[in-house]
């Protein structure tokens, strides 16, 4: 692995604690010293989009650091369900640990939450996918090679099995070969995080009105008028994808096509399989494997879906779809001849956002089918598990009264951003991009 074993480690935490202090609130003892009536006015939506039942969290409490709840502030009640099926369901109000000194840091450094959850869901995927690469039987290879066999054969049939052609156009240009390897290895996870540090910063950090910012006086929104909800639903996005991930490779391995090249494999799918000619161009002493993929706990034959590809393509249908401020929205045209004559065209930062939000899915696409780590089909799964994820991600909220217990007994207070950072005027869930809620 050379310097990638250092070097990506490096990168993430790099962004971790820099998303940190770049989304650091800088007046947190102002945030919960608002008028009630301007609470009233955040949480009237947002809460209830937030898993709460009702927006009467007892404004007296938010707006106050001086006195305790009282006894039926100490519950609140959580709406939980699946598609038409939705009940109420009683969990602990933490805000009455507001004050303790874990509390106040996530306070002042909200993103530290953000922070645990990548962490939680990242590690609990990887963990799952340890505990599969550890438990792998003999037969297993062979079954991932035979579903590897019969992916070529359906792409064949469908006549767009074009993996062996972009490698080989590929590797004829060495310059190109080691661009596509880096991006495959080292682009994953860093552009995954940098991207999440990005949207929470446009999204919540710029429109908290109680602070001034560079460019941005108090008082004023300049962040995406989405809000901090499509933040949360697209995190959550993530989550349901590793989720669903998961499942797929765990009741259907599959074998990568660099594999189908394992010189010491036996058998007549083996021989078939190192007829196709795919090389492992990532890993080994002369690629540029990742320390995330070069393990004995990795699954190698994950191959379906391709995660990859999911997480580029939420990211860039993210970047292309996401609500600009009204005066970023477009550029409008007037003729100098006649007033009557107007052309309203997308502003700049919109074609900006087309622009990235096509070639990064589109890159990672390329990179994981001429690395040879994925077929065509795997990336057209990906995509699938990014659509479920991106329409299905609030199915997560049920999970709200746990975290509530967790935090309970813990003795800690996660910050709201639905509550503390949007100015008072309340979003429906389709204006926000999302399902919302703060899991």
């Amino acid at each position: 692995m050379g310097i990638g074993a250092v070097l990506e480690p490096l990168v993430v935490i790099v962004l971790l604690f820099g998303g940190t202090w770049i989304n650091r609130v800088v007046n947190p003892s102002r945030q919960y010293s608002r008028k009630p009536a301007d609470l009233r006015r955040a949480a009237s939506s947002d809460s209830l989009e937030s898993g709460y039942s009702s927006p009467s969290t007892k404004d007296g409490l938010l707006g106050s650091r001086s006195h305790s709840p009282l006894p039926d502030d100490a519950w609140h009640k959580r709406q939980v369900g699946l598609l038409w099926f939705k009940f109420e369901v009683t969990s602990p109000n933490t805000i009455v640990f507001q004050d303790r000194l874990l509390s106040r840091l996530l306070r002042k450094f909200p993103f530290l939450v953000e922070c645990w959850y990548w962490a939680l869901v990242y590690w609990t995927y990887q963990l799952g996918r340890a505990f599969t690469a550890v438990t792998l039987k003999d037969d297993t290879v062979d079954v991932a090679r035979k579903h590897a066999l019969q992916l070529i054969n359906i792409e064949a049939k469908m006549g767009i099995f074009w993996e062996t052609m972009i490698q080989r156009s590929f590797l004829q240009h060495t310059t190109r070969m080691m661009w596509i390897n880096w991006i495959y290895s080292f682009i994953h996870i860093p552009g995954t995080i940098a991207f999440l540090v990005w949207l929470y910063y446009y999204t919540t950090v710029r429109n908290r009105v109680d602070e001034t910012q560079p460019g941005k006086p108090k008082g004023v929104v300049s962040g995406s008028p989405a809000g901090p909800l499509l933040y949360q639903a697209r995190r959550r996005t993530l989550a349901v994808c590793n989720l669903l991930a998961f499942v797929v490779f765990t009741l259907w391995p599959c074998m990568p096509p660099r594999l189908l090249s394992d010189p010491a494999a036996e058998g007549q799918d083996a021989e078939l399989g190192r007829s196709y000619g795919f090389i492992d161009t990532v890993h080994g002493e002369s690629g540029a494997g990742s320390v995330w993929t070069e393990n004995r706990f990795c699954n190698q034959y994950a191959a379906m879906p391709s995660l990859h590809f999911g997480y580029s393509l939420m990211i860039g249908l993210t970047i292309m779809t996401i609500p600009l401020t009204p005066q970023h929205k477009r550029t409008v045209l007037r003729s100098r001849l006649t007033r009557s004559l107007r052309l309203t065209l997308p502003s700049w930062r919109r074609l900006v956002c087309l622009a990235l939000g096509f070639l990064y899915p589109f890159t990672i696409l390329v990179a994981i089918v001429a690395t040879a780590n994925h077929f065509i089909l795997d990336a057209v799964a990906g995509a699938l598990v990014c659509a479920l994820g991106w329409y299905f991600n609030a199915v997560l909220l049920n999970l709200l009264p746990l975290e509530d217990y967790f935090l309970c007994l813990v003795r800690i207070h996660k910050p709201e951003p639905s509550l503390m950072d949007i100015p008072g005027e309340s979003r429906t869930p389709s204006e926000s991009g999302s399902e919302s809620g703060t899991l």
